[in-house]
């Protein structure tokens, strides 16, 4: 409790909840029921909770989450009262444009918060990742540098939606002590009492995974104080505390009305004159600032120490701790990863051919050498996806997480690893499910978190397994969101160039990669100078190198075909020796392909985004003055872009063998050859 005896920690968490209700209120917007239900937790958890507004990027320092963004409010409140960059200007700014206070909390845009959240349950699974990024911390720095807690505030939607159950199924299995998850049971949603949709037994769900379960009411705060002080030290912890939504506002204290949408100034004006309350706007007492100066003055010893503790480290736990810090990537050259991957990759060492997802498990396990953060699993998929490090041990003693099939989680979790400040997290799944990672993808292209997602399997390649497995709409959704880049590689040779590219750029990344074999494209033009503009000329007309009459843009898989009808296209009497090809002479012959041939240009696009971020100079250049012909096994619409005709999918794919499924929907060279010849007349 307070340790000012003069403060009354009732009235200053009314005077929390309604200054929280004038924010709201002088916006016009927003949802002031969730703040003032939560200020009791808020004024004895400020009791608690250990935090330096000065350094913010303190290691040690304990994190805050609201899973249920809406409930921002509130947390700018604390925010000011901690003494974070977030003046009281800015909270009569909340909600307007270019403020520091947008409706849902923003990481790298308020001093302060640690994550983006706003889709429910996606907080939840953040607290859960920065738990698991701790233990991994103090596993390899000790108990003494990393002790934290990870307070998460939820609500009931948080609890509904089912990646709070994939996060948290995780945080049982590996007993993470630490979660302190205070779920906020105000019972109401925005259609009503949640008994309309939601009346499991909460309790009974978090003990069956492993969680430590204590019940308070939600506005005594003695019991939420010896709540706090009570949290098992061998389970993640849940604290439900019963709370009335909107509590104290006059006429709409435990309605529904309250969740979205101002009190109104009536009811404002009258629930302060009830409380005793000042009645003026944006209010701050004396005793509400001590309050929270008092977290800060209880915290600046433990900081200290911490320090001190810090620069006594033995030498072996200081390089770790260094080496974590500058994650530092560069020792990673190519083509010197490994002995290893010269010899599956190295063109001019192997003409064998190799899946891009195979090539990709051995330049992940080359970036493990280089930096001792880098970590990172799979959704039960690790031996499909080729995502194990094999120096390294299961987590928490080494870097190989497994996520089991919890693909929603997995990617909400990696945002955590990515803002914990020290880790380079990447995860994998096969393409097609990463349909269930998009909202945490779309959350880390909010923050530009560093996350690199594996996904293989990446077209109608994977085969047998049929439409329901063969990704066909996905890369054209992921290249859709902002600051996102999607890497589909040729060879790998190219996937070593993307990745030399990727681990500079502050940005999330996905690498999108076959499971069927490819050649080694022998050609001295692909070069991470090449790649790092995204598209570029992979194989230049011999006829006509600087005015070629049609290119081939293709990405993946399709480069290497686009080749070998590029050959065929500047050379067609290469097929006149060739029985089988007779056929496909005489078809191109009547198309009006003379035995000249037609110059034919070939242009890899490992990534669309890069490319398309290009000055217009570089991409005429490219271009010239040629007709394009597109060439991608997926929806790829956009390339219309720069295609005057493509070659995609127009509809979902069939059970069968790959090169069959390739011949059916016309990703072969005698297709190409014959679309690229109608496109010129």
């Amino acid at each position: 409790m307070p340790t000012h005896a003069r403060i009354d920690s009732k009235k200053i968490a009314n005077e929390l909840a309604l200054l929280c209700a004038d924010m709201v209120q002088f916006a016009n917007s927003g949802h002031p029921g969730a703040p003032m239900g939560l200020s009791d937790i808020a004024v004895v958890l400020a009791n608690h909770i250990r935090i330096i507004p000065q350094d913010r990027n303190w290691l040690n320092r304990d994190r805050l989450v609201f899973s249920g963004g809406h409930a921002s409010a509130l947390l700018y409140a604390m925010l000011h009262l901690w003494g974070y960059d977030v003046s009281l200007q800015d909270l009569q700014s909340f909600r307007r444009l270019d403020s520091k206070t947008p409706g849902h909390p923003e990481y790298n845009h308020t001093h302060g918060v640690e994550i983006t959240t706003g889709p429910l349950g996606q907080g939840v699974a953040n607290a859960v990742g920065f738990c698991l990024a701790s233990k991994r911390a103090a596993n390899m720095l000790g108990n003494d540098i990393i002790n934290h807690k990870v307070y998460c505030l939820c609500g009931d939607g948080d609890l509904q939606e089912g990646i709070s159950y994939e996060a948290c199924s995780l945080a049982g299995l590996h007993s993470l002590s630490n979660l302190v998850l205070i779920y906020d049971s105000n019972n109401i949603s925005i259609e009503g009492d949640i008994s309309i949709a939601f009346g499991e037994n909460v309790r009974l769900r978090f003990e069956s995974q492993g969680f430590f379960v204590q019940e308070v009411d939600g506005h005594d705060q003695a019991q939420i104080n010896s709540a706090l002080l009570n949290l098992s030290s061998e389970k993640p912890n849940l604290i439900i505390a019963h709370t009335r939504i909107a509590k104290n506002a006059y006429k709409l204290e435990g309605s529904h009305h309250a969740h979205g949408a101002p009190l109104g100034e009536e009811i404002i004006t009258k629930t302060k004159q009830i409380l005793g309350l000042s009645p003026d706007s944006f209010y701050i007492s004396d005793e509400l600032k001590a309050h929270f100066a008092d977290t800060i003055a209880r915290t600046k010893p433990l900081y200290d120490a911490w320090h001190g503790l810090k620069d006594k480290l033995e030498n072996s736990k200081k390089d770790v701790l260094e080496s974590l810090l500058k994650k530092d990537f560069t020792q990673v050259v190519y083509p010197k990863f490994s002995n290893d991957l010269d010899k599956c990759i190295h063109a001019k060492l192997s003409k064998d051919n190799i899946a891009t997802r195979a090539s990709n498990g051995k330049i992940l396990n080359a970036i493990a050498k280089s930096n001792i953060g880098f970590i990172g699993g799979s959704a039960d998929l690790a031996p499909s996806n080729n995502t194990l490090i094999a120096e390294s041990n299961d987590f928490p003693n080494g870097v190989n997480l497994h996520f089991g099939v919890r693909e929603h989680a997995m990617g909400a979790i990696c945002n955590a690893f990515a803002n914990y400040g020290i880790f380079t997290p990447y995860c994998a799944t096969f393409f097609v499910f990463s349909d269930y990672l998009c909202p945490s993808i779309r959350v880390a292209s909010l923050m530009n978190a560093q996350v690199f997602y594996i996904f293989t399997h990446d077209s109608i390649g994977v085969g047998e397994d049929g439409a329901t497995h063969q990704p066909i709409e996905q890369l054209s959704h992921l290249r859709a969101m902002p600051n996102l880049l999607n890497w589909r590689v040729a060879d790998a040779n190219e996937n070593v160039c993307a990745w030399q590219n990727a681990l500079d750029i502050p940005k999330p990344q996905s690498f999108i990669l076959t499971r069927q074999n490819l050649p080694i494209i022998e050609a001295n033009t692909i070069t991470k100078q090449n790649v790092a503009k995204g598209g570029y000329v992979i194989s230049k007309s011999l006829l006509l190198p600087s005015n070629p009459k049609i290119s081939l843009l293709a990405s993946g898989s399709e480069v290497s075909l686009a080749i070998k009808a590029q050959e065929i296209l500047e050379n067609p009497s290469i097929l006149v020796n060739l029985k089988a090809a007779s056929s496909l002479l005489k078809r191109l012959e009547d198309l009006g392909l003379d035995s000249k041939g037609v110059a034919t240009q070939v242009i890899s696009m490992p990534c669309f985004e890069l490319f398309i971020a290009q000055d217009k100079s570089y991409i005429d250049e490219v271009f010239g003055d040629s007709m394009v012909l597109g060439i991608e096994a997926l929806r790829s619409l956009e390339l219309y872009r720069f295609c005057n005709s493509v070659i995609c999918m127009s509809r979902f794919g069939a059970s069968g063998n790959g090169d069959l499924l390739f011949d059916r929907f016309g990703f072969n060279v005698e297709n190409i050859c014959l679309e690229a010849i109608k496109l010129i007349g």
